[in-house]
């Protein structure tokens, strides 16, 4: 991975106003590593910020690293689930815990390179979401045959045209979760948001973004017990979107 932005292809944005977050489940050998790297990319764009961990139930050192982190740099905060609650549920505390214009998110296991975000600000002038995919996915073959069937169904239930719905490099503009109800508690969040963004009429572009193996903790999303899970939510959601709720 690099650490920093190209200056010939990067402008500087200033002026930008970005909240940055990342859902963290058990993540002691990654999180300082993500978080250090967010704060030098977005130090160099001289941006109003703020970068913000969403510890959820981590039974590992996370926790304490993610407050040493904030104890270091005013700019860091962290929100804490006092026990496990689900990788949807850390993403609905990042976004109501974010304050700024935009708000960017990133799973805390490292496998995005952060100096690929800064060119996706130019994008917000035209468009309400950048929704990313991975490039090279660095993912073992059928967690990636899995990937590619869920964003098919997902997109067939909700009209929805993309190339990757769970891809976790994702820029918003933090007034589209306005008056947005989010149910998801699961995997199933990614979806659950862009599809209501869509039906509002939000405007999404998308871009892709190279994907890095993990270099430390382990791999959840796959279970068995969160697929079916996911399942179960998503023609819930859509009979609710469909009914306008």
């Amino acid at each position: 991975m690099t650490g920093s932005t190209d200056p010939k292809s990067e402008p500087a944005k200033r002026g930008v106003s970005l909240s940055v977050f990342f859902p963290c489940y058990n993540e002691q050998g990654n999180v300082a590593r993500v978080v250090q790297n967010a704060l030098k990319v977005l130090d160099n764009l001289g941006a109003d910020y703020e970068v913000i961990v969403v510890n959820d139930g981590s039974a590992d050192d996370t926790g304490r690293i993610a407050d040493e982190l904030a104890a270091q740099n005013r700019r860091v905060r962290v929100v804490r689930h006092p026990h496990n609650r689900g990788y949807g549920a850390a993403l609905q505390s990042g976004f109501r815990a974010a304050t700024k214009e935009l708000v960017f998110f990133s799973d805390g296991d490292g496998q995005f390179d952060m100096a690929e975000m800064p060119p996706l600000l130019e994008l917000m002038r035209d468009y309400d979401i950048v929704s990313c995919y991975r490039l090279n996915r660095q993912d073992p073959l059928m967690r990636k045959i899995n990937g590619w069937c869920w964003t098919q169904l997902v997109c067939l239930l909700f009209g929805l045209r993309l190339r990757d719905i769970d891809c976790a490099f994702k820029l918003y503009k933090r007034e589209i979760f306005d008056n947005m109800p989010l149910c998801s508690t699961g995997a199933l969040i990614d979806t659950e948001v862009l599809a209501r963004a869509a039906r509002k009429g939000c405007t999404i572009v998308q871009r892709g973004v190279h994907h890095y193996p993990r270099t430390a903790g382990a791999q959840t999303g796959a279970s068995l017990r969160v697929i079916l899970r996911a399942f179960r939510e998503l023609f819930r959601l859509r009979r609710q979107i469909l009914r306008g709720k």
